[in-house]
């Protein structure tokens, strides 16, 4: 038995590639399935089956295109109250070679959720490995208020548990999301697999009763994206095409689309935006963490998107990563260019960010007033006292967010840089001035420069 874990790490998704006899089956593929097709070529395997566990809500599945491009048999997870042909529902079996493939009934995360045990029949038909979905989780379990009640996701979640832990302690565990998803809580581990027995001995969740199962599980749930519905709906139908490949813009080119409404998205690292930069620009730095998810809070569905970046091929693979999370409508790229900016007209600025001694010097003399940009988590561990808790998922846009008025600036930390450089662009674009980004460091350093933190709400 052939079997490959593909990660997308911006986004802390699994997916999977199994095969036998020369066939293989796909499980909850990625938006990008070239990965995929390389595999089955360079292992001279036809892909016969593609499978999701549910309907995503924070990535656009592949399955749909993936099942065009092989003629595979795509499979949408679905309850036997809602089955249609091609449905994969509880106890269906996908078979290939030894290899054989069972779905189980795992409602909680989402109603339609299944889990699949593998089983490799050249040596046994018991489960050798369940691929958990968004179920069971490695050190977590996955977040259940995306589609329901979240008390009630939870409770349905809780039964499910009973049936993967009856699978037995042997049985190894490979979820379809690891650390950095934002389907699972605080918990989530960047590991990429383990054990129904070690998560029974050591998943804090799984033995409570009921009522404390579920209060537990609802005591951090992260803030709901708000391109979710919509990447639902994508997955149920399906999406089978990759928008065309955005053109080339010239400096006057981007600067009609600006003019038109355009977001104008910098990829560009912080150092290099704050140099120069277009003054609606967002700052998203192609190298940081999460791009995916924080893109999906601060850009809507439906608003044309130009990307500038140092590179042409940088500003494509960020273009895949915006289609990834349901953001399809890039009109355009650019080099960053500032003299042909000003010649096209363009407001060209640059900024200075503080480092954390500024900070705390500025926070002493109330200078500046701080807005903490980091999760809520993070947030109730320690914070300054008096500052302003402002978390990227209520953020959003930037346009509709209440600031504090007046001539102090407008201090912009998070954890470590990157949150910040992305939430004081956007408060800049709203008309928040002056707005500094707070670099170097980030709030929990501040007590080695004379500023206390406290903890709690």
């Amino acid at each position: 038995m052939l079997f490959r874990q593909v990660l997308n790490e911006d986004l802390g998704c699994a997916s999977y590639l199994l095969a036998d006899a020369g066939e293989a089956i796909v499980v909850d593929p990625r938006w990008d399935v070239d990965v995929y097709l390389d595999i089955a070529a360079n292992e001279g395997i036809r892909i016969r089956h593609v499978v999701d566990t549910h309907d995503h809500a924070d990535h656009v599945s592949g399955r749909a295109r993936l099942a065009s491009l092989t003629g595979a048999a795509p499979h949408r997870p679905a309850r036997a109250e809602d089955f249609a042909e091609g449905d994969l529902v509880a106890g269906t079996e996908l078979v290939v070679g030894s290899l054989c493939v069972r779905a189980l009934a795992t409602p909680g995360h989402r109603p339609e959720h299944l889990a699949l045990a593998v089983s490799d029949r050249s040596r046994s038909s018991e489960p050798w490995l369940v691929l958990s979905g968004d179920s069971l989780l490695v050190g977590d379990l996955a977040r259940p208020d995306l589609a329901v009640a979240p008390d009630v996701g939870a409770r349905q979640l809780r039964g499910s548990l009973r049936e993967l832990l009856a699978l037995g302690d042997h049985v190894e565990v490979w979820p379809a999301h690891v650390g950095g998803s934002l389907c699972g809580g605080p918990g989530l581990s960047r590991k990429t697999s383990s054990t129904i027995g070690f998560e029974r001995r050591h998943n804090s969740l799984i033995e409570r009763d009921e009522d404390a199962f579920v209060t537990a599980l609802l005591a951090n749930l992260p803030a709901r994206p708000p391109n979710l519905g919509h990447i639902v709906e994508v997955n149920r139908r399906g999406a089978e095409h990759a928008p065309p490949v955005a053109p080339l813009l010239a400096p006057e080119a981007l600067a009609a689309l600006i003019s038109g409404g355009a977001t104008l998205l910098d990829v560009r690292g912080a150092a290099a935006y704050e140099e120069a930069h277009i003054a609606t620009a967002v700052n998203l730095s192609a190298s940081s963490a999460a791009i995916g998810t924080r893109a999906g809070w601060a850009i809507g569905v439906e608003e044309d998107i130009a990307i500038v970046a140092d590179e042409i091929a940088t500003a494509q693979a960020m273009a895949k990563t915006l289609q990834a999370v349901g953001l399809t409508r890039v009109v355009g790229v650019a080099i960053a260019e500032p003299e042909g900016w000003r010649s096209a007209g363009l407001p060209v600025v640059s900024t200075q960010p503080w480092d954390i001694a500024t900070l705390a010097g500025a926070l002493r003399d109330h200078s500046a007033e701080l807005i903490d940009v980091r999760d809520e988590h993070e947030w109730r561990e320690a914070h300054v006292p008096g500052s302003h808790h402002l978390p990227l998922s209520r953020l959003g846009d930037g346009r509709e967010t209440p600031l504090p008025r007046g001539r102090r600036v407008l201090a912009v930390a998070c954890a470590a840089g990157s949150r910040a450089g992305l939430a004081a662009s956007l408060l800049r674009r709203a008309g928040a001035a002056p707005v500094v980004r707070v670099a170097g460091g980030g709030v929990s350093d501040l007590p080695a420069y004379g500023i206390e933190l406290a903890a709690g709400a």
